[in-house]
């Protein structure tokens, strides 16, 4: 998330909602635990487990980093989230870079059936366009959470070991060398390193994955995220619904789409676009500025909803990512 502090997911799952601060574990039992994890990747992966304790001893400890995993924005309802990422200044500098972008973008879009536009707002929201990737290095944030978060220590000591295990002639970085978010995020897109591993990708075919200097390769990771989680060409994402009185109530659940949109037509959910009725959808309600507004969502909501849980961010993705290339098309106008 144009990182302001609010990508607290970024394609990885982390919780939704504001969590107390955990205490911080005894020594000895951290110590104890890093021994053990460096053994694991020796045993499973055949790397030196002195070399791995030889990094986590320079790994430091961050307060902040604990600080912020929870605090997320996503804690804010719909009405006070939206602001803060479709704005005129975002919409403005996403059409900007679309359009000083717009060979490579395209391409990109073309090969992989995923909207410019999109792929631009990701870039936008997570990292403002790449100027703000991120000032923690990655092991020590990744090895603050792993060790000293126990909420999530097991999802984040994954990451950690995925750290480690990154480095290969496609993807040349020492662990202890890259910089990304207090989640452990990196480069323009905010990859994890497990979302690295699956789904970067080399866009200028220069045989590299560069994350951080390289929009063709961070284009290519960005929409090949999307694909791989279901992304569905020129498919629907999200459509405002009519509401009847006697509407049938449903509750909070998935975002994945599970029943036909006839079904939610006979429920009471009523769309003015015309769509196949087996389409698969599922509804969304949020505490807009003037009140609940309810939303029939898609494969593609889900799809986006997989670069982070949050249904704010989904539809906050979505909106941007239209505004942008209406402002963009309303540029390029004669």
């Amino acid at each position: 998330m144009l990182r302001f502090v609010f990508l607290y997911i970024c394609c990885f799952g982390l919780a939704s909602a504001a969590a107390p601060a955990p205490e911080i574990p005894d020594p000895a039992a951290v110590a104890a635990a890093e021994r053990a994890f460096a053994a694991a990747l020796a045993r499973d992966h055949g790397l030196d487990a002195g070399q791995v304790m030889a990094v986590l001893a320079g790994a430091r400890y961050q307060q902040s980093v604990i600080d912020a995993i929870t605090r997320p924005a996503e804690a804010k309802p719909w009405k006070e989230y939206r602001p803060i990422f479709v704005t005129e200044r975002r919409t403005e500098d996403g059409a900007a870079f679309l359009d000083a972008n717009a060979d490579v973008l395209k391409r990109i879009g073309a090969e992989y059936g995923v909207p410019p536009e999109l792929i631009v707002t990701i870039l936008g929201v997570e990292t403002n366009y790449g100027r703000m990737t991120g000032r923690y290095r990655v092991v020590d944030a990744l090895t603050t959470l792993a060790f000293y978060y126990p909420p999530r220590q097991d999802f984040f000591r994954g990451e950690l070991a995925q750290l480690f295990l990154l480095k290969s002639p496609s993807f040349p970085y020492a662990p202890d060398t890259l910089t990304g978010s207090y989640a452990g995020a990196m480069g323009w897109g905010q990859f994890m390193p497990s979302s690295i591993a699956k789904f970067a990708r080399d866009g200028d075919g220069d045989g590299k994955v560069d994350l951080w200097n390289s929009l063709p390769d961070i284009a290519a990771s960005v929409a090949n995220y999307f694909v791989a989680h279901g992304w569905q060409k020129d498919g629907p994402v999200a459509l405002r619904a009519t509401v009847a009185p006697n509407a049938r109530p449903i509750g909070p659940g998935s975002l994945e789409p599970v029943f036909p949109l006839q079904q939610l037509v006979e429920w009471g959910y009523t769309i003015d676009v015309k769509l196949d009725p087996m389409t698969p959808a599922t509804l969304v309600t949020l505490d807009g500025a003037d009140g609940p507004e309810t939303w029939i969502t898609f494969e593609n909501f889900y799809a986006i909803s997989r670069y982070n849980r949050s249904p704010l961010y989904s539809l906050a993705v979505y909106q941007l990512s239209q505004a942008i290339a209406a402002r963009a098309a309303e540029n390029a106008a004669p």
